[in-house]
Order: C-alpha cells, then sequence, then structure tokens
C-alpha cells in the first residue's frame, strides 16, 4: 500500500492555515485528513496548559505527527495545520518531525501573511490575542525546507489551494 502524503501548512496564527484547510477539503479528487494544533491542544486541558504550557504542548505535539504518520501509514493524505516553533521543550522541533515523519512522504507549505495583517485579523477574531502572531514568528523554526509558499494577503483560500495542489500534485486539477 502506498503512503499518504503529508501536507504541513506551517504559518502564524491567523495567517490563513485553516481557510486553506477548508479549501482543500472542498475538493473531489483529494481527500485529507486533518490534524491540528488547535485540537491537540484542547486534548490536555486547561489545568496542564496553566500549569506548564509548553511541555504538556511539545507531547501532543509530538502525538499529532504520530497520528499523521498513522494515518500516512494507511494510504490516507494528511493535511496538518500547524506552527513549527522552536521552544526549549520542543528542540529540535523541525528535525522531530523529520525524524517522525522520515518514511512518510512529507511536504511543508509556508503560509506567508504580514504580521500586521495577522494582528488584524487577530482582533477581528477575537479568539487570539492581539500580538500573538508576532510572538509565534519570534520563535518560528528557522532553516526549514519547504516544498512551495502561498500568500494568503494576496490569494483567497481557493486559489492557494490551487497553488498547493499544482505544485504538490502536477497537474491534478482538482473540482470543487
Amino acid at each position: 500500500m502506498d503512503k499518504g502524503r503529508i501536507i504541513f501548512l506551517n504559518g502564524v496564527t491567523s495567517a490563513g492555515k485553516t481557510s486553506i484547510v477548508d479549501a482543500l477539503q472542498s475538493r473531489k479528487e483529494v481527500f485529507f485528513y486533518v490534524v491540528a494544533n488547535d485540537l491537540f491542544e484542547e486534548m490536555v486541558g486547561e489545568k496542564y496548559l496553566r500549569e506548564n504550557y509548553w511541555k504538556y504542548l511539545s507531547d501532543v505535539i509530538i502525538m499529532m505527527y504520530h497520528t499523521a504518520k498513522l494515518f500516512s501509514d494507511q494510504g490516507k493524505n494528511v493535511i496538518i495545520d500547524g506552527i513549527l516553533v522552536e521552544q526549549p521543550e520542543l528542540k529540535p522541533h523541525y528535525e522531530q518531525l523529520r525524524t517522525i515523519l522520515k518514511e512518510n512522504p512529507l511536504d511543508i507549505v509556508e503560509v506567508y501573511c504580514p504580521l500586521e495583517i495577522c494582528r488584524k485579523r487577530n482582533i477581528q477574531r477575537g479568539d487570539r490575542y492581539e500580538n500573538q502572531s508576532e510572538e509565534q514568528n519570534a520563535i518560528m523554526a528557522e532553516g526549514i525546507t519547504y516544498s512551495c509558499k502561498v500568500e494568503t494577503h494576496s490569494n483567497t483560500p481557493e486559489e492557494c489551494a490551487e497553488i498547493i495542489l499544482k505544485e504538490l500534485f502536477g497537474n491534478l486539477k482538482a473540482n470543487v
């Protein structure tokens, strides 16, 4: 059985990753299972996150990567909606991701949006704090090898999905 493709959408909060996930999942020819930092963070519980946020978050992030591997090993395509950050509890985060998924087809997509636009989106959303994107950007892992880049400030989520499909799957033109 062929392993499923793992597409890691990497970007700060409010960069547009989840909107791209929705656009990708609306396609008929390509189906993805989604694993997301936010979903796995909710599995920890507030008490533990307040106690030691990065320790417990790092535990579930590693579980998230193993979950993506499990789906891929079963031939399912996967989208990871997340951010590769470097914190002492996660170091070396990027290398851990690559080690866990070394035998799986992994593509990391840079989801870019200027921080000022992310800040405005954070305010509009109301479920993020204003400077959250800037703080995440400051701790984002360096030296990441990206398969492609999408810019959400100048492209719609659907256009970003098309760019990803074209870059990663060749001429596949997925219908809505």
